[in-house]
């Protein structure tokens, strides 16, 4: 999952060229055009992606803010990772939450992921923390700023799976590529999907 991913209109898409390199599937939702381009939010996969559906998370004109959510079908059902980049402002973010959970395309399986912009415990970390992560309390990985990382802002969370593991990825081509060093995370399915 990436947010914040520039679609330039004057240059080769860099999205398109690492999906066609690696031979990964990729769904994209645009969050707002700036004047180079296209800024939004990407999944890539190496599992096909069998359906891609957005989410408008913008709770007022300053902050446009949307979610990428794609289904996988696999021999046991569906499964949903929804790649998003949350708000700044508590209130926004709670509500962003709300509607993420609230979706009826999304009542099986789900894993969020994303830039949830939470530096402390706030009522939208709490909701997530009770309805998709459970009583398994989860040290987040600090990732922000990468040259030199003290938040936590970069988290996976999950229903229907668990977190295995979870580590910020902190190479020097990491550090160099992006304000938040990403974020590796194994899970496991634990509900059997319907």
């Amino acid at each position: 999952a990436l947010q914040e991913v520039l679609r330039p209109f004057d240059e080769p898409d860099p999205l398109e060229r690492i999906a066609d390199s690696l031979h990964l599937h990729m769904a994209y939702e645009a969050t707002r055009v700036h004047r180079r381009g296209e800024i939004g939010n990407a999944i890539l996969s190496r599992w096909p992606i069998t359906s891609v559906f957005s989410l408008d998370l913008s709770f007022g004109r300053v902050e446009k803010r949307s979610a990428v959510a794609t289904e996988f079908s696999g021999t046991t059902g569906p499964l949903a990772v929804v790649a998003t980049h949350l708000a700044l402002v508590d209130r926004t973010r709670s509500r962003q939450v709300r509607s993420i959970l609230e979706n009826p395309r999304l009542q099986g399986p789900v894993i969020l992921l994303g830039d949830m912009n939470a530096w402390r415990r706030c009522k939208a970390t709490r909701t997530l923390e009770r309805e998709l992560v459970g009583d398994t309390e989860t040290t987040w990985p600090r990732t922000f700023p990468a040259a030199r990382p003290v938040l936590a802002l970069d988290r996976v969370y999950a229903r229907g799976a668990r977190v295995e593991e979870i580590e910020a990825h902190g190479s020097a081509a990491a550090r160099r590529a992006s304000d938040h060093l990403p974020v590796v995370a194994r899970l496991e399915l634990t509900e059997e999907l319907d």
